[in-house]
């Protein structure tokens, strides 16, 4: 089966809900991976380079996932609860100011991948893992 016709075929056989959790996931994973030290850099230029070293581009992924998201909950086709809709778009919105803080060498990233391990966990019906520090 070429590539095209298995990424066709996950597509068809995930509901958006699961699609939601792998993206987000993935885009968790990338955070943890490529913002290795960047909680425990205490100078804004080991931070600014670990961003440079890829972290800025996960935030970036980690952003537009967010934008996406709170784009979808907005939608009046949405069918999600109200309450529930509000909270989730307020916490989009809170990425998004901690992602601008964090693009500046600012913050932590580690209360960003608790937010999205948490989201993950309950797009899978699970309980939210522990999370360790970065």
């Amino acid at each position: 089966m070429s590539l095209a016709a298995y990424k066709k075929t996950i597509r068809e056989s995930e509901t958006p809900r699961q699609i939601e959790r792998r993206i987000l996931s993935r885009v968790t994973h990338d955070l943890t991976q490529r913002g290795q030290g960047f909680d425990a850099a205490v100078d804004t230029k080991d931070r600014l380079a670990i961003l440079a070293g890829g972290l800025r581009d996960a935030l970036s992924e980690n952003q537009q996932f967010w934008a996406a998201l709170r784009y979808d909950l907005a939608e009046p086709a949405n069918a999600m609860p109200d309450t529930l809709k509000a909270s989730l778009i307020s916490i989009g919105l809170w990425v998004d100011r901690q992602t601008s803080a964090l693009m500046a060498g600012q913050g932590r990233l580690s209360g960003l991948i608790e937010v999205n391990v948490n989201i993950a966990a309950g797009l899978s019906g699970q309980a939210a893992p522990a999370v360790r520090e970065v």
